[in-house]
């Protein structure tokens, strides 16, 4: 049965690849930097199962070591120039959205299709699903577009370059989530709010509750990571178990105040540093400036809607 254990083989694999491409790359005075924190990456998809706790606590220390010394520089992977990109969109018009349409239809089809088939995972059909439309669409480029062999992985070591070690932020902060949550910070935080939120006030604290998503989202850079924390702490004891909220509602929508953190925090790579990257901004945090003036009326609107539609 096709479960996570095969993707991480295969994210494993392409960050090996990442490592020794780096270590070839003459141009990068940084080459063994970059090569070691990928390697060390692709040794922790590859065999984390076998390095154990204490393995694996070295090896996120020597991703820290690495990136906290600045030993990691931006490569020069092959690509094409500018004029070859213009020229080939001009050729294929639209047509290019195609293969990166591939991935969610697959994840979609995959979801709704493969979870009954006894071929995968039912608990990690989606992602597996996900995994093959990216391996789908990437031959569906090789056919199409006919790239050299290599230009995958070297567009892929291209951006990764450039985010550079807060590509493995979301990882780790989902990590520093679960690790929180079976600490029992979450009710460290609740005897805090307990003692701030002012008694039998419902709207302090649905404003303790979807303003701390937003704050500890920014924090940890991920919403994932948060919600068991505030949950713990506000959502459920305060907020369901005080005040006869609904849980579905309130958990829901606390989820959407936490994700309007997520714009508002370079803690959340994958959504605001990657997109700088690709764009080549001067300005790392140009994307979270843009957002953030839609993020904080957001968060109002979803403190009004728990306060309104959680206690009916």
């Amino acid at each position: 049965m096709i479960g996570l254990p095969l993707l991480y083989d295969f994210a494993g694999l392409v960050f090996g690849a990442f490592a020794l491409l780096s270590a070839r790359d003459a141009g990068n005075a940084k080459r063994f930097g970059n090569a070691a924190f990928w390697g060390l990456l692709a040794i922790s998809f590859l065999g984390g199962d076998w390095l154990g706790d204490v393995g694996n606590g070295v090896l996120a220390l020597g991703l820290v070591a690495i990136a906290g010394f600045g030993l990691i520089g931006r490569g020069t992977a092959a690509t094409t120039s500018q004029a070859e990109r213009r020229a080939a969109s001009a050729r294929h018009g639209n047509w290019l959205f195609g293969p990166a349409l591939i991935v969610p239809v697959c994840a979609l089809a995959g979801t709704l299709f493969l979870k009954d088939s006894g071929l995968v995972d039912p608990k990690q059909v989606t992602l597996v699903s996900l995994g093959a439309g990216v391996l789908l669409a990437l031959a569906v480029c090789y056919a199409w577009l006919r790239p050299p062999p290599l230009a995958p992985i070297e567009e892929g070591r291209r951006l990764m370059d450039s985010v550079g070690w807060a590509a493995v932020l979301p990882q780790m902060l989902a990590a520093l989530g679960a690790l929180f949550a079976v600490t029992g910070v979450g009710q460290v935080v609740g005897g805090l709010a307990g003692g701030i939120i002012p008694a039998g006030n419902l709207f302090a604290a649905v404003a303790a509750y979807a303003i701390g998503m937003a704050l500890f989202t920014m924090i940890m850079g991920n919403a994932f990571a948060a919600f068991p924390i505030m949950t713990a702490a506000i959502g459920l004891p305060i907020l369901v178990g005080v005040f006869g909220g609904d849980p579905a509602i309130v958990c829901a929508i606390g989820m959407l105040a936490g994700f309007c953190g997520t714009l508002m925090t370079p803690m959340a790579a994958n959504f605001n540093i990657v997109p700088a990257a690709l764009l080549e901004l001067d300005d790392r945090n140009a994307v979270i400036r843009a957002q953030i003036g839609t993020a904080l009326p957001m968060l109002a609107v979803n403190l009004l809607l728990i306060y309104f539609l959680g206690f009916r």
